[in-house]
């Protein structure tokens, strides 16, 4: 009889990344794996501060690739958006379960919509992105840094501190806050952030039990998508803060789309491109629509919010 495949799964203790990571530890156990679940504290959770601030890309990463190099745990469940696009030596992505609501989400409890809000309303959001597109949208939103677990951005907004905050709706829903969505922004008005709503199943390269368990998980559409949105990224040299928004999907004829932007921190410019390519030729997809963004200037703008 084979040995049953056992895996250590590594995780921050959010109380989002719990939820992400058991979600993949059930859907693995129902497949005969065994697993245990290990927390572990990045940069990102034991440090205060807006992001930018205390290390940027990979503050919610590295600790967890770290373990896994390391054979500490065998399996990271990341939130695809958190993920830098440097590739890290020994590890891969194996395998993208099928993604959630990839757009974001107005809570608000003095207005129903973003057009309505109040001339001048607080926003909070610890997103360059939201900032950008937000601003771009309606200039005279004032901005506010936040950051936090769900329920302490809620309390803080119910607290009257905020009038909107706007968050990822595919946390919101996978948490359970449904009732609190005011409004799914239109994509028209705010690009998501590059993986977003998706998670990333990370493994070493030379761990074939690995890669059969999660094999199973796999949704290649999604997986597909992300890619894009990611050699995107790469191409752009823009990192998980830059004011970047991208949307990759399958359309109806099978092919891969790809819209992207990207703006000016204060949101007076914004660069937009698209494009569509066979599904399995994401990564040129990605990168060809960067080339048009970069012909449009936006290496400028990228590095300008991070001056």
């Amino acid at each position: 009889m084979p040995q049953p495949v056992s895996l250590r799964i590594g995780t921050r203790a959010s109380q989002l990344a719990l939820w992400q990571s058991h979600w993949v530890a059930d859907q693995l156990r129902a497949r005969g794996v065994e697993v245990e679940v290990v927390h572990i504290a990045t940069q990102g959770d034991v440090t205060s501060g807006p992001l930018g601030e205390i290390g940027g890309q990979g503050v919610f990463t590295k600790e967890i690739q770290r373990a896994l190099a390391e054979k500490r745990v065998d399996l990271a469940v990341h939130s695809l958006k958190d993920l830098p696009t440097e590739r890290v030596a020994g590890l891969k992505l194996g395998a993208v379960p099928p993604r959630a609501a990839a757009g974001d989400a107005l809570i608000s409890n003095v207005a129903a919509n973003l057009e309505s809000l109040p001339q001048g309303a607080m926003v909070g959001t610890g997103s360059n992105r939201r900032r950008a597109q937000l601003l771009h949208f309606r200039p005279d939103l004032r901005m506010a840094e936040i950051r936090g677990n769900l329920d302490t951005r809620l309390r803080k907004l119910d607290e009257g501190q905020y009038d909107a905050l706007v968050l990822a709706e595919a946390g919101l829903r996978r948490l359970g806050w449904d009732e609190r969505i005011t409004e799914i922004v239109p994509k028209s008005v705010m690009l998501p952030a590059v993986g977003q709503g998706a998670l990333g199943l990370e493994i070493r390269e030379d761990d074939e039990a690995a890669q059969q368990a999660i094999s199973a998980l796999d949704d290649p559409p999604t997986h597909a998508a992300v890619l894009a949105e990611r050699a995107l990224l790469a191409a752009l040299r823009g990192g998980c803060l830059a004011p970047v928004g991208a949307w990759a999907r399958e359309d109806d004829a099978g092919r891969l789309v790809l819209d992207a932007v990207v703006l000016s921190p204060d949101g007076r410019r914004r660069l937009a491109a698209s494009g569509e390519a066979p599904i399995d030729e994401a990564g040129n997809l990605g990168r060809r629509v960067a080339a048009e963004l970069l012909d449009q200037g936006a290496a400028d703008l990228i590095a300008a919010s991070r001056a």
